[in-house]
């Protein structure tokens, strides 16, 4: 079983969009990046579909993570191992 793709919403100047790719990176995870203040199509598919304007917004597959802290507190939680490893029950 292969894990979900994860996908970063992300700008430029955002020092938690640095976070969560670093931590990403930490833990040997790949991901696609779609930088919304580059293309504001995909900024507008990104609020349309979290209702969220912040970056970055984490995307696990089809399960929408949230933010950097979400995704922190779902570490922390011991619940985003299962996730990255294709379990989203």
């Amino acid at each position: 079983m292969s894990s979900p793709e994860i996908t970063l919403y992300t700008s430029a100047m955002c020092g938690y969009c640095v976070a969560a790719k670093t931590f990403l990176k930490s833990k040997g995870l790949e991901w696609t990046e779609v930088r919304i203040d580059l293309d504001a199509d995909a900024r507008q598919r990104m609020v349309e579909t979290t209702r969220r304007t912040s970056v970055p917004q984490i995307f696990i597959g089809q399960t929408h993570v949230g933010g950097y802290d979400d995704m922190m507190a779902l570490h922390r939680a011991g619940k985003l191992e299962p996730l990255l490893a294709g379990d989203a029950s």
